[in-house]
């Protein structure tokens, strides 16, 4: 224990939405939570906001553009200002950290984290393509550095809660939840003409944008049914995803002798947030309780994968093995970016990452040199397909 029993904690990505609930739990817990280190990409107002709020030793802008701005911004301060991931790889690897709250968009985040588990830190891990991009190599390093990851996403820290207290080998399946996003009821025909504002609209959660779009393809689900493979050494035929567009049961266990131990809240993610930040301690968080008497009933059905081919898809390439979630996750990622600037339609999103795992050389055993390679090929064939 600290001599001032707190956990000292750096974010990255802290002006993206699990950053700035992050710092919201913090904020209800000074007593425990010291933050050392906020990132973020080129959000500078926000940042800077936030550093003086929480008084960080470092921030670091990875915009290096935006990093004159920034330094002066907050030259009245104690507060050290870098610029570019690097520099977070290395306070990372240096600085006085407990946890790191890995909240960056996309592949982005690889590098950072990786970086994390090498010095020994606790990675919260919020950015799900980190472990679809390269699963075996990260599950490795974390067992190797002894830092460990706990997870953030509310389906992996629900399945995670509900392990605690039972035996791994006791595990029949885990039931991954999903909402259906937006799009749930919609038809294909219907779907080819939603416009990017229509997949925004999230029926249940608040999220970015990128994580947003996937929730309306399915893709997420898809994200997660690979990080869950790997938070959890759990075969893909031992992973169902089931449809619950309530969002209270955020993911559940069922267990050899028939039992099915869930977890329920409303859709909050500093509920996920706060078990990471203490676990194995639950902290006392301002959010809303549920009223099973007012909830009235809770529905589930099974995906189709007709209207949302992105969850076959992934569910092929977590079969396929070697580098080819990597590509798909690259090129999932260029296409949203295409749907969101209005390049393509929403139909076209699958076609794009099915046609670039096509043009992707695969790896059977990839290293990691090979995986960002990977990501670099892909992206430039989706962005030629487009």
């Amino acid at each position: 224990m600290r001599q001032d029993g707190k956990r000292h904690i750096a974010i990255l990505g802290s002006t993206g939405s699990i950053g700035c609930q992050t710092l919201d739990v913090i904020s209800q817990h000074p007593d425990l939570f010291e933050v050392e280190l906020l990132t973020a990409n080129s959000n500078t107002a926000l940042l800077e906001q936030q550093a003086r709020e929480f008084d960080p030793n470092n921030v670091v802008i990875c915009d290096e553009s935006r990093y004159s701005g920034l330094r002066d911004a907050l030259s009245d301060t104690d507060i050290k200002v870098f610029a570019g991931m690097d520099s977070a790889c290395d306070i990372l690897s240096g600085g006085d950290i407990d946890i790191v709250i890995s909240a960056v968009v996309g592949f982005a985040g690889l590098k950072p984290t990786i970086a994390a588990l090498k010095a020994g830190r606790i990675v919260a891990l919020a950015n799900k393509e980190t472990l679809v991009a390269a699963g075996a190599i990260v599950m490795e390093m974390a067992a190797q550095y002894g830092g460990g990851i706990l997870p953030v996403d509310s389906e992996h820290s629900a399945i995670f809660q509900c392990l605690q207290g039972n035996r791994r080998s006791d595990v029949e399946k885990l039931l991954l939840t999903c909402s259906g996003g937006p799009f749930l009821h919609k038809t294909k025909a219907e779907m080819e003409k939603m416009t990017a504002a229509e997949a925004l609209q999230h029926p249940r959660w608040n999220m970015g944008a990128k994580v947003t779009i996937d929730s309306a393809s399915l893709m997420n689900k898809g994200l997660e049914m690979i990080e869950a493979r790997w938070l959890f050494d759990m075969p893909a035929e031992r992973i169902e995803v089931v449809i619950h567009p309530e969002s209270i049961i955020h993911s559940a266990v069922q267990y050899q002798d028939g039992a099915v131990i869930a977890q329920l809240s409303v859709p909050d993610m500093r509920i996920p947030i706060q078990y990471a930040l203490g676990c194995p301690s639950r902290l006392q968080l301002n959010t809303q309780r549920i009223s099973f008497a007012k909830l009235g009933q809770l529905t589930f059905e099974a995906p189709d994968t007709d209207r949302f081919p992105c969850l076959a898809i992934a569910r092929r390439a977590l079969d396929r093995g070697g580098n080819a979630a990597c590509a798909m996750n690259a090129a999932n990622e260029v296409a949203v970016a295409a749907f969101l600037q209005g390049k393509i339609t929403f139909a076209a999103i699958p076609e794009i990452i099915t046609g670039t795992m096509f043009r992707t050389p695969f790896i059977a055993r990839p290293t990691l040199d090979d995986l960002f390679a990977t990501h670099e090929a892909a992206r430039q064939a989706a962005q030629q397909l487009i």
